[in-house]
Order: structure tokens, then C-alpha cells, then sequence
């Protein structure tokens, strides 16, 4: 009993660490790409949108689609797509960024974000795991020896609440840093929707005088 239960162990530690590394990369990529996905702040995103009205006030859509090119944060992805398709109109442009920004920003982070809560589940789980399987070593060596050493049983006791310390360990930051990153994404979302309704009514004026049927 005491071979496998040394067995199994060797098995739940190397699960803890994988785990513990798959949780740091995906926070790591999740904290990333929020970063990529929004301005720092309202006042770098005000100074883009007015470069923008700028051109479209102008009706130079070029222009200002040169602006968005290559940039990877959400806004200008969004007016870029909005300005290659304002032959369709008003309406379905701003229905079709709506859908694009729930899609394809919001879901993709949730998305990523679901790992982390996996991991977050798991670590536990595996701790407890190890609390069980050391619970077992002792008390079958408890119940083979007539006389047991307490030292023996120290070293089950011992791997049952390390096993739970790495498992609470791993769990307990990741879930201090999705709540963080939570928060992000709740500003990455209040951020960009004010940022659109500027972006929709200068749209809308410059349709209406350049773009025969835009409205």
C-alpha cells in the first residue's frame, strides 16, 4: 500500500506543477491580449477618434482607414471595419460592430478567461487528492504495524497537507488575478462602447453627406 500511495503522490505532484504552469500561461495570455485590445486610457482614445472625425468630416475614408491599419486594439479594428463597409448603411453597420465586438473581443477573452477558472478548480481538487492519498498511507500503516513509527506517519500527515497547501497555493492568486482582470474587461467594455457612440454619430453625418444611400 505504502509503494503505491509513494506512486500516486509522485503523480499528483507533477500534476500540481503542470497545473500551476498552465494557470500562469493562460493568465499571462489573457492579461496580454486584454492590454492589446484597448487604449490605456480615455484621453489616447478621445486624441484617435478625433483624427478620425477629422477624416470624415472630410469624407476621406482612405484616410482614415489608414489610421486603423495594423492597429490591433478594438476600436480601431471596429471604425476600420465600419468605414470598409458603409456601402451597406447606417443601421447594419452599427449592428454588425456590435456583433463583432461581443464576438470576436468580449467572447474570445471569456473564452481564455475560462481556462484560468479551470485551473483554478482543478488545483484544489488535485491538493485534496494528495490529502486523501496520504490520509490512506498513514492509516494503512496503521493498521499493518503492530508498532508504528511515528516518523512514518509523519511523512504521509506531511504530503497530505503539503498537497493541500500547493493545490489552495496555486488556486488562491489566479483568482485574486481574474477578478483583476475582470475589472479590465469591464473597463476594456465601458471604454470602447463610449468610444463607439462618438464614432456613430460622425459616421452617421459623414454617410449622409458623402455615401449616396448610407443612411
Amino acid at each position: 500500500m505504502s509503494e503505491l500511495t509513494f506512486y500516486i503522490g509522485v503523480v499528483v505532484y507533477i500534476a500540481l506543477g503542470l497545473v500551476a504552469l498552465w494557470g500562469a500561461f493562460c493568465v499571462t495570455v489573457v492579461w496580454r491580449r486584454v492590454n492589446q485590445t484597448r487604449f490605456r486610457n480615455e484621453e489616447q482614445q478621445s486624441e484617435f477618434l478625433d483624427q478620425v472625425d477629422e477624416n470624415l468630416q472630410a469624407g476621406d475614408y482612405d484616410g482614415a482607414a489608414e489610421l486603423c491599419d495594423g492597429d490591433p486594439r478594438a476600436m480601431p479594428q471596429l471604425v476600420q471595419l465600419a468605414i470598409v463597409n458603409r456601402e451597406i448603411g447606417y443601421n447594419r453597420v452599427r449592428g454588425l460592430l456590435t456583433d463583432r465586438f461581443q464576438r470576436d473581443v468580449l467572447a474570445d477573452l471569456e473564452y481564455r478567461l475560462s481556462w484560468v477558472y479551470t485551473v483554478i478548480k482543478t488545483a484544489p481538487m488535485l491538493g485534496l487528492l494528495g490529502t486523501v492519498v496520504g490520509m490512506m498511507g498513514a492509516f494503512g500503516k496503521l493498521a499493518s504495524l503492530e508498532k508504528v513509527n511515528p516518523d512514518a506517519l509523519a511523512a504521509d500527515i506531511s504530503f497530505a497537507l503539503i498537497t493541500t497547501a500547493i493545490g489552495l497555493s496555486i488556486a488562491i492568486p489566479l483568482l485574486i488575478s481574474t477578478a483583476s482582470i475582470n475589472v479590465r474587461i469591464r473597463k476594456t467594455e465601458d471604454l470602447v462602447g463610449a468610444g463607439l457612440t462618438r464614432f456613430f454619430e460622425t459616421f452617421k453625418d459623414s454617410l449622409r453627406k458623402f455615401v449616396p444611400g448610407g443612411k
